[in-house]
């Protein structure tokens, strides 16, 4: 895989990464949960766990494609906040948005 798509799956897989614990009520994705236990909290905690699930899938990529660079605090600052952002259409969805029944 070349250097542009590999980074194009990474920024596709932290999309996906970023709104599942908004889009759906089980845990992860995978574990069904009773309806309404899944509250803010677990999915903050989510966010945190796919974050560094996107970035080892990043971090995959780069090792396959030659050396691994050091990254400083800088990088996980940024790369954390551009998480976060790419959570907020999930985030809209779930609490901004109203439902209908």
């Amino acid at each position: 895989m070349s250097q542009s798509a590999s980074v194009w799956m990474v920024l596709l897989v932290a999309l996906v990464a970023a709104n599942l614990p908004f889009v759906t009520d089980r845990l992860l994705g995978l574990v069904p949960l009773s309806p309404g236990t899944k509250t803010l909290a677990v999915r903050l905690g989510e966010l945190v766990f796919l974050y560094f699930v996107a970035g080892g899938i990043g971090l995959l990529f780069e090792s396959r494609v030659g050396q691994i660079s050091p990254q400083g605090w800088e990088f996980y600052a940024v790369t954390g906040a551009l998480f976060i952002v790419l959570a907020f259409p999930g985030f809209t969805w779930r609490y901004l948005l109203k439902h209908r029944s």
